[in-house]
């Protein structure tokens, strides 16, 4: 892992189509095209769908019939302007009968006007060539055959696995693993890659993009002559690079799960936090054909690990998973070090959650001219799940600790297969979070990246498998991890930014399921909203939290060690000092740390060592005691 700088419910839409129709002239033929377009035969045109409705259709083993309605423009979404309890949305998803304002004013625009779509879904693109603008006609599709409704659409597609042309082992492993049908993202991707083009894929998190580029990787390494595929030492054919450990594992995981009938393929996974001559004989000993890992640590075998440039000469495909984010973390240099290791004429997938300048500069390099950039993220679409109810709450900073406890007590007695994530500022404030969290006796996970590699393992594997638990968490799970059925993400303190506030957030609401996310602020980090007010949130009611729970905290946090303070108090400080609106103003830096001094039951911040005031730029700033 590198260092970072700085249940609603939703509507069936198919239920509410109007009475099936002919097909009317579309106004816009350059845009859809009839079956048998040349240009949707060689794959550029590609199936988009929302809420199981397709936008395009695209030339694959799967058959539809479509036919438009009316179009319609989505309004943005905003803040919402009433309080809610979150109390009541708690229960209401508990009951499954909640409707946030999101999601009313989504369905009243479904029933009044369809949904309006982008026109352009893929694009074969050479140079900087940007993805078409402007809005399509309104499709609904009735598949021939196979299932009907009832699926939520804001994940799985109508398309199945077995409609598609992978090979019978990989379909068995498919299904051993518990998929059907597929996503969005895997229907839009898988026939494109498998006709062997580079793709550069924009996709929501939480969509399935591990088994969307892993299972036609896999097809392609399947057909390689056997002789490549049986030796121990053989070439690393599939390259996935990961920007942190929990997520490389997370996706080695998912490999194995597809390779079960591969047998003379294999898996290996090289990160940080473990020794490195254990992966040399790990690499040696078995097959690896399939190598997951962090940028940093290839850089290290292919500097320090005698054969290894070698092997990566058999590369046949490279992908970039959460490439923004091995760009955000500085990763750029080591990427391209490897990636000028391996052949000019693999196959190279990048796989992204958003596509800022950064990912589309290294996407020329990396990539073919020609390759296809898939957007299925829809323009103006919601870029968290609709699915997940998001609150926010402003609060004094001495009343968080209680109030996070008042909200936690209530999620646990509410649902009994409660399973929240907890995000901290840093990784010393998440332990100090989960420090006082553990003293009333809740059950808690800590898992950050001061945490040893094996540490965080164990808590990442116990998490996945487990209900009834809570996970204190630094950004390290922030994104691209896969934790089944979180109830609620509670964010404490303000987001590095927009991104990692609904990359957060996506850690719940996944794979079509609901999900309730809470945003706890204090009044001077209340400028953060107006970078999420195009989201569906709404303003949670702050909880009178009685005496009995205040003294409880009150105790817990006298029971939390000294040092766990001075070290939260010096990363807190750190933190906030590099924001730019609140850090930009020392003395009021100065007071705003007495306040979360006190709110860990301080009467005075504690000292900081000179050079560490020195690091921070804060040595000559009155109101810092040093040491």
């Amino acid at each position: 892992e590198g260092k970072p700088r700085p249940r609603n419910p939703r509507r069936n839409i198919l239920s509410s189509r109007p009475p099936r129709a002919k097909p009317q002239t579309h106004t816009e033929p350059k845009t859809l095209r009839p079956s048998h377009s040349p240009e949707m035969a060689g794959g550029d045109i590609l199936l988009r769908t929302h809420g199981g409705l397709p936008v395009l259709a695209r030339a694959s083993p799967c058959s539809l019939r479509l036919r438009f309605t009316a179009s319609g423009r989505r309004a943005p979404s905003s803040l919402a302007a009433a309080k809610v309890d979150i109390g009541d949305v708690v229960s209401q998803l508990r009951s499954g009968s909640a409707r946030g304002a999101a999601d009313t004013k989504r369905q009243r625009r479904v029933s009044e006007g369809g949904l309006a779509f982008p026109r352009v879904v893929t694009s074969r693109i050479r140079g900087a060539e940007e993805e078409g603008k402007g809005e399509a006609p309104q499709l609904n599709a009735e598949k021939i055959g196979g299932e009907a409704g009832g699926v939520d659409g804001s994940y799985l597609s109508e398309t199945r696995f077995d409609q598609c042309a992978i090979s019978e082992l990989s379909l068995k492993g498919v299904k051993d693993a518990g998929y059907g049908r597929m996503t969005q993202v895997q229907e839009a991707t898988l026939p494109v890659i498998l006709q062997g083009k580079d793709v550069l894929a924009k996709a929501k998190t939480g969509t399935g993009k591990t088994v969307a580029f892993l299972l036609p990787a896999i097809e392609v390494l399947s057909k390689l002559p056997s002789s490549q595929r049986s030796q121990l030492r053989s070439s690393i054919n599939l390259l996935v690079m990961c920007p942190t450990r929990e997520l490389a594992n997370q996706v080695a995981v998912e490999a194995k799960k597809l390779l079960k009938y591969h047998r003379s393929l294999g898996v290996q996974v090289v990160i940080g936090g473990t020794r490195i001559t254990q992966e040399q004989r790990n690499m040696q000993a078995n097959p690896c054909q399939i190598l997951v890992a962090t940028p940093g640590r290839l850089k290290d075998h292919l500097e320090n690990t005698p054969g290894f440039s070698t092997r990566l000469k058999g590369v046949k495909v490279l992908v970039l998973d959460e490439a923004d984010r091995l760009l955000d973390m500085g990763f750029r240099r080591d990427i391209e070090k490897i990636m000028a290791a391996t052949p000019k004429d693999r196959q190279t997938l990048l796989f992204s959650a958003t596509v800022p300048e950064e990912v589309r500069q290294i996407s020329h390099v990396a990539m073919r001219k020609d390759y296809r950039f898939i957007n299925t993220v829809k323009e103006g679409d919601e870029e968290t799940h609709s699915q997940v109810s998001q609150m926010y709450m402003i609060a004094p900073l001495d009343l968080h600790f209680s109030i996070l406890y008042d909200v936690l007590k209530k999620h646990v007695a509410d649902d009994a297969d409660y399973k929240v994530i907890i995000f901290c500022t840093t990784a010393m404030v998440t332990k100090l979070v989960a420090e006082v969290l553990s003293q009333l006796k809740l059950n808690i996970r800590e898992i950050h990246s001061r945490k040893s590699q094996s540490a965080r393992t164990k808590v990442s594997d116990e998490f996945r498998r487990s209900k009834g638990v809570i996970l204190v968490s630094s950004d390290v799970s922030a994104r691209g991890v896969d934790y089944p059925d979180v109830t609620l993400v509670i964010q404490v303190g303000i987001p590095a930014g927009r991104e990692q506030y609904i990359h957060r957030i996506g850690r719940t609401g996944r794979k079509g399921k609901e999900g309730l996310g809470l945003l706890l602020l204090a009044p001077w980090e209340s400028h953060f909203l107006t970078s999420v007010k195009d989201l569906s949130v709404s303003e949670a009611v702050t909880p009178s939290v009685d005496s009995s729970t205040q003294t409880e905290v009150k105790g817990a946090l006298r029971r939390v060690e000294m040092k766990s303070k001075e070290s939260a108090y010096q990363a807190w400080l750190g933190y906030y000092n590099s924001n730019k609106t609140i850090g930009g103003n020392k003395s009021r830096l100065v007071t705003l740390g007495e306040e979360f001094s006190r709110s860990m039951g301080l009467a005075a911040p504690p000292a900081i060592p000179k050079l560490i005031l020195r690091k921070m730029g804060l040595s000559k700033v009155p109101g810092f005691r040093s040491t």
